[in-house]
């Protein structure tokens, strides 16, 4: 493990703010106009920091890194490598970029570009994509409009991380539009199904977590080895057509409601970074088997906000919430997923469900935030909201806040566009 101290600055110019100090260094993919070739790189401040070319100039040598992992599509090369080596390669840029260093920033020009002229890609080649149901109190929100109040939660829900396999090839960076999707609804007090666009397109609020190592068939992960595994996080909007969802997920749940985009930030955050931000779980009753047990602080202090953006440019934030507040929290989660055996891979995506707060200002979708669309959100320009319209812009951000230090995640944006000819 490697913390930044939070003394430490860069002689890059970090503004007030930033979600990028010199004690996050995160990690994505990039490229530019004139080098279209992907690479790997991470950013300060501002600015993207291409790591391809630091390596070209020997500055990674004693890492014993091979040449093309800086020069690969996705971050799994680098993950593969291991938690130890990723330590050292964390601690090794932190160190160019200190303010130590100065040196180097008469050579920044060859490695440094400005945020708004690169083009982030998806940060990580998905093989596998499982979607928990993690907070309970979006559990609650969901199990109250739709069964009954006084037993909101499923009897399973508090024994086991509920969750299922999403698909992995509708994941997308931030900044990709998404078009509005088309299935099954059953209309209310409908006698058959019709077909067409979906009437109740939604976003859920999430965090995503990525692995960054592999086990075999039959091995399991327990709570404790978990974080070993984990390579580091990233905000995560798993799209929904909920009138879709509610005609077709009995009895083997989510399907076409689902699988159409999930939107992913461009960046991942390590746990190293994130060390600083840890927070002790809600209350685990009753208590849950041996193999869910835990030690130690699981759950992250992160702040989460989402904001809707109308085609004419008003924006409205209508959502506050906070990953603290996960019931299940991510070593327990793929504690669960691996009891049987299952083995995981360099890359999968794990995500935590939609993260609702305890209060309806912290309700992490519309479906909970218009309350099944009986408490419509006033837009700025006049207009209302039940759920995502064509042209709507929906934008995550996320980020951790201590002791005057802030460690943010970027954002995860997409814009609806109608049904695609």
């Amino acid at each position: 493990m490697y913390i930044v101290p939070n003394h430490l600055e860069s002689w890059v110019e970090v503004p007030a703010g930033s979600d990028f100090p010199i004690q996050n260094i995160p990690f994505g993919v990039f490229k530019t106009t004139s080098n279209p070739s992907p690479r790997i790189c991470t950013a300060i401040g501002d600015y993207v920091v291409d790591l391809a070319i630091l390596s070209d100039m020997s500055l990674f040598d004693d890492l014993d890194i091979a040449p093309d992992v800086f020069r690969a599509d996705s971050l799994n090369p680098l993950m593969s490598l291991g938690k130890d080596v990723n330590t050292a390669f964390r601690k090794r840029i932190v160190e160019l970029l200190s303010k130590d260093n100065e040196e180097l920033k008469e050579q920044s020009w060859h490695f440094l570009h400005p945020m708004e002229k690169v083009e982030m890609l998806l940060p990580v080649k998905v093989g596998d994509y499982t979607d928990f149901y993690s907070s309970m109190e979006h559990a609650r929100n969901v199990g109250t409009m739709f069964r009954d109040p006084n037993n909101a939660l499923l009897p399973n829900w508090k024994h086991i991380p509920v969750g299922y396999h999403g698909r992995a090839s509708s994941i997308i960076v931030s900044g990709q539009d998404i078009h509005r999707p088309c299935g099954q609804t059953m209309p209310l007090n409908a006698d058959a199904p019709v077909y067409g666009p979906t009437a109740r397109l939604d976003f859920e609020l999430e965090m995503a977590f990525v692995i960054g190592q592999h086990t075999e068939l039959g091995d399991t992960i327990s709570t404790g080895e978990a974080e070993n595994y984990i390579f580091g996080l990233s905000l995560f909007n798993d799209w929904s057509a909920r009138d879709i969802q509610k005609w077709e997920y009995v009895p083997l749940g989510p399907f076409l409601g689902k699988n159409f985009a999930s939107t992913m930030a461009p960046w991942i955050v390590t746990l190293d970074a994130l060390e600083p931000f840890r927070v002790k779980g809600p209350e685990q009753d009753p208590p849950v088997l041996p193999y869910l047990q835990y030690e130690g602080d699981k759950n992250y202090n992160i702040h989460l906000s989402v904001e809707i953006e109308t085609e004419s440019g008003d924006k409205k934030v209508v959502c506050e919430s906070n990953f603290k507040y996960m019931y299940w929290n991510m070593a327990q989660q793929l504690a669960h997923h691996t009891v049987n055996g299952c083995n995981v891979n360099v890359g999968d995506v794990c995500a935590s469900g939609t993260i609702s707060g305890p209060e309806p200002g912290s309700f992490g979708s519309m479906l909970e935030i218009a309350w099944k669309g009986t408490k419509p959100v006033q837009m700025p320009d006049g207009t209302e909201r039940k759920f995502i319209h064509d042209g709507d812009t929906v934008r995550m951000t996320g980020h951790c806040e201590k002791d005057g230090m802030r460690i943010g995640f970027g954002e995860a944006t997409a814009k609806v566009i109608p049904v695609k000819k």
